[in-house]
């Protein structure tokens, strides 16, 4: 069993406490015990690391693309060799059943080798041009130095992306790392530390969200900003980007639609969507939330789902057979249970759930809520934990009308054994990411983001890379 420790800042190389030795308190959500701490970060400290990220970009940018590939490689490595150490970290600070820390940080492994490989294929152009004595090309450079924001759901996941497609082009990285979770994604970047990444290269700081993205965002070291989120706000630090033109990925809130039509496979849609849904406790911003179901296979797909959420086994992550663990937060169950209270005040029905379990740990009910109006706050807000809404619908029509009705455009799921359906939806579905029949989504080779509230930029694919590198054009008569 690894031990869970306290966790410090890296700058320029170095692990060390916050310069004025403040800490911030950890708990593991299955206890609410204090399990450890983390360092603060002041003043001095971004300070430091900013001038760290400034040399550092200056060593890395100059690196060929092929040598930092091998670093990247070798961390992914190291990662693999770690993994369980490391998911236990995840689990004890997090909450989620330790398998799934499990598959998040060997999914991260994959996510590091495959920028890896994108590193050297950042290709530029050799555009033709209109007379024989002229060379046009485009050449791509890495941005400059990145802050990165992350949240604490998955917190390898969600700070591999942005690491790996900064490093692979030649960027330095400010880490402002989850204070819930901090011990998991240091442990991930001890990876790269020991891989033989520069100093300065990577660094990792925690502290109040707050205070240090309006510090850093605006500094003139930091080139180019990535958050992932709540869409409140990434609006306000888009805004304060956009004030300062620095570029920007924003991976936002969701509320995402799942499509199911009479001529579906039942079994199939019940089976991936409820292991889905209740995936780390419903924390995720692509889980599954609004469930437009077709009249004809409503009561069996109410059925086949209402049966699997009350046979999932519910307690500390760290113990085995678990399905589902806590909130990760003492934040989420009075937002829960504000928003199932008031969909039910508002005539819907309670299939399953609906309540806090236990008086220690912040454990809550998987809950079904049937027939759920749309003035309901639930219809409206993502309500990131462990609760689904299933309403009728009676087809297409009336299932794009719903699906699209929201702001929001992150991930979106149809189960459809008809191609005429399923082009429908392809050419009208409101959303950045949309499976059909299977789960296809946050592979690393494919793009990951939203439109509309759920923000802009990809976080995977080949696309997410661009956001990284300048292009600049360069014409030459001879």
């Amino acid at each position: 069993m690894t031990s869970y420790s306290d966790t410090q800042l890296l700058i320029n190389g170095v692990w060390r406490a916050a310069s004025d030795g403040r800490t911030i308190a950890v708990r593991n959500p299955a206890t609410e015990e204090v399990i450890g701490k983390v360092a603060h970060a002041s003043r001095d400290d971004l300070d430091a690391a900013l001038e760290a990220a400034e040399r550092g970009f200056q060593t890395w940018k100059n690196t060929s693309a092929y040598d930092r590939s091998k670093v990247m490689r070798k961390a992914a490595a190291l990662l693999r060799e770690r993994a369980e150490g490391i998911a236990v970290l995840m689990t004890l600070e997090q909450g989620k059943p330790l398998a799934q820390s499990r598959m998040e940080t060997m999914g991260a492994a994959d996510t590091i080798e495959w920028f890896a490989e994108e590193a050297r294929r950042t290709y530029g152009q050799v555009i033709p041009a209109r007379a024989t004595n002229v060379l046009q090309i485009t050449i791509k450079d890495p941005v400059g130095p990145v802050a990165a924001f992350t949240p604490w759901n998955f917190p390898i996941n969600q700070v591999v992306r942005k690491l790996s497609a900064a490093l692979c082009t030649g960027c330095s990285i400010i880490v402002k790392a989850p204070e819930e979770t901090p011990a998991s994604p240091a442990a991930m970047i001890a990876c790269f530390v020991d891989a033989g990444v520069p100093a300065g290269v990577v660094n990792l700081v925690f502290g109040v969200p707050a205070e240090i993205s309006e510090y850093l965002i605006p500094h003139p070291v930091i080139k180019k900003i990535s958050f992932t989120g709540s869409t409140p706000i990434g609006k306000q630090l888009a805004g304060l980007a956009g004030l300062h033109m620095k570029r920007a990925t924003m991976e936002l809130g969701g509320h995402a639609p799942v499509m199911i039509f009479d001529d579906a496979n039942m079994d199939q849609a019940i089976s991936l969507m409820s292991m889905h849904k209740f995936r780390n406790a419903g924390q995720v911003c692509v889980s599954p939330t609004r469930f437009l179901v077709q009249d004809g296979v409503a009561d069996q797909f109410i059925e086949g789902f209402k049966a699997v959420a009350e046979k999932l086994k519910i307690g500390n992550g760290m113990e085995d057979g678990i399905d589902m663990g806590p909130l990760a937060n003492d934040r989420r169950i009075p937002a829960i249970e504000k928003m199932v209270e008031d969909a039910i005040s508002k005539g819907a029905k309670l299939l399953t759930g609906g309540r806090r379990l236990g008086n220690k740990g912040w454990f809550y009910a998987p809950t079904l809520l049937a027939d759920v109006p749309t003035d309901a706050a639930i219809m409206n807000e993502e309500p990131f934990g462990p609760v689904a809404v299933i309403n009728r619908i009676k087809g297409v029509d009336e299932a794009l009308t719903e699906a699209n009705r929201l702001p929001y455009g992150l991930a979106s799921y149809a189960f459809t054994t008809s191609s005429e359906t399923a082009m429908r939806l392809r050419n009208e579905i409101r959303a950045g990411m949309l499976t059909v029949n299977h789960l296809g989504l946050a592979l690393p080779e494919v793009p990951f983001g939203g439109i509309g509230d759920s923000g802009y930029g990809t976080e995977g694919g080949s696309e997410a890379v661009e956001a990284y590198l300048d292009t600049r054009f360069v014409t030459q008569a001879i």
